[in-house]
């Protein structure tokens, strides 16, 4: 059976962990430790009151972050609440799935990719390229079934990957091409290479995240076969 969006949130906050997860009143909360926002967004556990936000608030204030909740399906009271209190909407993200079949129909070409951890100096230089530096690769090391993925091209360093199963799920993350390498397939053939690996681990299905603005990494997952299973977004209050 294919996973639903409930199942997903909890596949993409365990194969993304916070440093830190706990409960006070109505909310779960989260200390990210500088590794993006999905490892430090508050969530609601249930209703919601306008009276419950401050708690939050102080919560993440306390441990040094900027107020920041997610909402996902069931969430549109909290999200017309924070509205009203003057919370941007931001990051709208999908959540798209697959069975892993479909992208294990093809064998891998020979030295294209290869599933690694701990990751490589050249590994951490692409990633840092794209912005990914040690709290994100902190936030890798706290997933607990996990692999890098490292492409090669043109025999050159093409991208790399991060993938981790949780749940039967192989989700994929932190997805970098070097900038002379893309548009040659390499982001397709790293996916298919976390399927492999992901299957190898007992996963059925392969998950991946997109922002709604990612019309590129949106176009290649729908060609893939890949399938919207649900949506979230943020809501952050400037300071």
């Amino acid at each position: 059976m294919s996973p639903d969006a409930a199942q997903l949130y909890g596949v993409t906050e365990a194969t993304w962990p916070p440093a830190r997860t706990w409960s006070a009143g109505v909310w779960t909360l989260r200390d990210g430790a500088g590794g993006g926002k999905r490892a430090s967004a508050a969530t609601a556990r249930g209703p919601v009151t306008d009276a419950d936000i401050p708690q939050a608030e102080a919560a993440m204030r306390e441990i040094g972050q900027h107020p920041l909740f997610m909402i996902r399906a069931g969430d549109s009271a909290l999200d017309s609440l924070l509205d009203a209190r003057g919370y941007a909407r931001i990051d709208e993200v999908v959540m798209y799935t697959l069975p892993i079949s479909q992208l294990t129909d093809k064998p891998m070409p020979r030295v294209t990719c290869f599933p690694i951890w701990e990751p490589l100096a050249i590994m951490l230089e692409i990633w840092a390229a794209g912005g990914i530096g040690p709290a994100r690769i902190a936030v890798m090391e706290r997933a607990a079934v996990k692999t890098g993925i490292l492409a090669r091209w043109n025999e050159k360093p093409a991208g790399v990957a991060f993938a981790a199963v949780h749940d039967s799920v192989v989700m994929v993350h932190a997805v970098e091409v070097l900038d002379q390498q893309r548009r040659l397939g390499v982001a397709e053939w790293m996916m298919r290479a976390a399927a492999f690996w992901g299957a190898d681990q007992g996963a059925s299905h392969v998950c991946v995240l997109c922002a709604v603005q990612n019309t590129a990494a949106r176009a290649l997952y729908t060609k893939l076969g890949f399938t919207e299973t649900g949506r979230y977004h943020y809501r952050q209050l400037s300071e």
